[in-house]
């Protein structure tokens, strides 16, 4: 399991206010943070308790369906319909809304694992999702300022949309730790994750040493995906994290993904290519770059985007 020595570091976007002393130290730190571990735990008072509490239980209704209908959930591409019955992460279990705050995405997504849709549902994830959305945008706004990029902010903020995953990894019955999820590095641009209290996600340090994230409930986790460490040239570090899973409780969560938009061209700013910081990556489409990451080469690859379009 993961070190109990090492902690990611908590940083509060309670009460935040632009052009503050308090936004120009927390930025340093947001940025800070994702250079070091990729990866943070957020306190954010915008999206109230019973919020988050109905969102769980809307969330853990879903993933009692029978198998027949979470299948309906399909999508071309990968991670963003069902997955599920897997041999090698048996106890994992998700579905996906793709550009799920686009109007009609999330009460269509409820239609069609409910015949009659689902109100409650969607009023929870939608009004959830929304707000966890403006502390994506806080986060990379920070990053951008810090980096003074800030004259790519408009471009940068239109050019992803959301999807939205629910998960569940089953208690595996046992003391000893079970595989949940399989590590990883995430392929978009910031990845938020909230959980109930059942522990799992672990994050892999620079020095290889595996920790537990464990937000309370008033806590969210923000991670760096591989398409933001190349946007900036190697300025943030997309982590690998894992879940691993012991106990006979559920662990569920929801993740709410900024995703690269189809067609836009992810190329590094020239303000981060300099001789200390040789350009990294060719530009890229983020959606062509997942074809390959889950073709037989991208698969075998140690580094699947150095092998696609390293420079």
């Amino acid at each position: 399991m993961g070190s109990e020595t090492v902690k990611l570091p908590v940083l509060d976007f309670s009460n935040l206010k632009q052009q503050t002393p308090t936004w120009d130290s927390l930025k340093t730190q947001v940025l800070q943070a994702l250079q070091e571990y990729g990866c943070f735990e957020a306190t954010y008072d915008q999206i109230p308790h019973n919020l988050r509490k109905s969102t769980l239980d809307e969330i853990k209704q879903v993933f009692d369906l029978p198998l027949q209908i979470k299948l309906r959930n399909r999508s071309d591409k990968p991670y963003h319909g069902y997955v599920g019955q897997y041999p090698l992460v048996p106890l994992y279990e998700s579905l996906g809304i793709e550009d799920a705050l686009s109007p009609g995405k999330i009460e269509g997504f409820a239609r069609l694992l409910w015949s009659e849709g689902n109100p409650s549902f969607s009023e929870s994830v939608k009004s959830f999702s929304e707000q966890l959305s403006e502390l994506d945008k806080i986060v990379r706004k920070m990053v951008l300022e810090s980096l003074g990029l800030g004259k790519y902010m408009e471009e940068h903020m239109e050019s992803t949309s959301y999807l939205v995953r629910v998960q569940k990894y089953d208690g595996p019955q046992s003391h000893e730790a079970k595989l949940g999820l399989t590590s990883h590095t995430d392929k978009n641009i910031v990845t938020i994750l909230y959980q109930n209290e059942v522990r799992g996600l672990e994050v892999l340090t620079k020095d290889g040493q595996w920790i537990s994230a464990e937000p309370p409930l008033n806590s969210f986790v923000v991670m760096v995906g591989e398409s933001f460490y190349a946007w900036t040239n190697g300025r943030v570090h997309p982590p690998y994290h894992r879940v691993m899973m012991s106990g006979d409780e559920a662990r569920y969560s929801i993740g709410l993904f900024s995703i690269p938009k189809p067609g836009y061209i992810i190329k590094a700013p020239p303000e981060m290519v300099d001789e200390d910081h040789p350009l990294l990556f060719k530009p890229f489409d983020h959606v062509q770059f997942l074809d390959y990451y889950y073709s037989e080469a991208g698969r075998s690859s140690p580094a699947a985007l150095k092998a696609y379009c390293g420079a």
